[in-house]
């Protein structure tokens, strides 16, 4: 039971991921993508820092909110001692990790959406981006591979799967149908790759309050680069606040939520099989809501791509049901 909800926390953080393309896509029509993530970042980062406060105001006060006469020493010792570990290490901040996580996740996140709004009319942005930016599952398999783990048979078959879909999905039609925004997506893939890893080295940190400094780092960086290439005014941001809110509150926030909470109770290999649905929900977004049509040919490229991203976690899927079996001899 705490595997399936976790699956299905996992599952709504997905699809808020992916219906998240729908947002960056709507947004590209009034502001740039600095702007954009400016915005996004630092609101998903206010989010985050109240959630925060809020955790960790309760976890200091709840044992001594209602102390007892008899107790009232105890209590005053007790609660200056905690208010104590609350303002100095109980409360200490990844700053140096989410400052470097976050410059990594603002080349990641302004790739694709300068990708996003690169796209020419009649491309069917949304699904298109989601499915080669999970690109980045497969790279990631591969990725492993030149940091010591063993190169598995299915990690080989995932990538030339992995190319067949993009070459369906980008390339089939010539040379010339491969644009510019089909590279900057794939650069982004890329570059969530590196992120992933960076995050992962510090997995010791809080994951939420690294999210937090990330979230503000990749702000703050966004909003640098928005003064000086993006034309940006109050009056084109509001046309695109729901959007931006969306993305802020939703995908940055509530979703990271979903996904940490999810984590503690699916398996690793059901985490990222669930979450590569992601691209599944961004195609179906594009066609419900913008009206996007994938032709036949980008259809099997996307599901290529796909099938690449689960193929690539199998071996891992196996190593943890083997380590699972293990435990249960022991």
């Amino acid at each position: 039971m705490k595997n399936l909800k976790g699956t299905f926390i996992l599952l709504l953080a997905a699809f808020i991921w992916g219906t998240a393309f729908v947002a960056q896509t709507s947004a590209g029509d009034n502001i740039g993508a600095f702007t954009f993530n400016a915005c996004r970042n630092i609101i998903g980062a206010l989010f985050l820092f109240i959630v925060i406060a809020i955790l960790d105001m309760r976890k200091y006060s709840d044992r001594y909110d209602n102390p007892s006469e008899n107790n009232y020493n105890i209590y005053k010792k007790n609660y200056i001692i905690n208010k104590k570990d609350y303002l100095t290490d109980a409360n200490k901040w990844p700053i140096k990790e989410g400052v470097i996580c976050g410059i990594l996740l603002c080349i990641a996140m302004n790739l694709q959406q300068i990708g996003i709004n690169t796209y020419p009319d009649g491309v069917a942005v949304s699904g298109r981006a989601g499915f080669l930016t999970a690109t980045y599952v497969v790279m990631i398999a591969i990725v492993s591979v030149f940091m010591g783990q063993k190169l598995h048979k299915l990690t080989i078959i995932a990538a030339f799967v992995c190319i067949a879909g993009m070459y369906l999905l980008c390339i089939a039609g010539g040379i010339n149908e491969i644009y510019v925004a089909d590279i900057l997506e794939l650069m982004c893939a890329v570059a969530f790759t590196i992120h992933m890893f960076t995050v992962d080295k510090y997995d010791k940190a809080d994951g939420v309050k690294l999210s937090c400094i990330q979230f503000l780092t990749s702000g703050i960086l966004s909003g640098i680069l928005m003064l000086i290439f993006d034309k940006a005014d109050i009056n084109s941001i509001m046309k695109a606040i729901i959007p931006i809110l969306y993305a802020g509150v939703m995908s940055s926030g509530i979703a990271y939520t979903f996904q940490i909470i999810g984590q503690k109770y699916a398996k690793p290999s059901v985490t990222a099989i669930v979450l590569s649905l992601e691209s599944v929900f961004a195609a179906l977004a594009g066609w419900i809501l913008l009206g996007e049509h994938l032709s036949t040919r980008e259809l099997t490229g996307c599901i290529l791509v796909f099938t690449a991203v689960i193929i690539a976690q199998i071996p891992q899927f196996a190593h943890n049901v083997d380590d699972s079996k293990q435990q249960v001899i022991e």
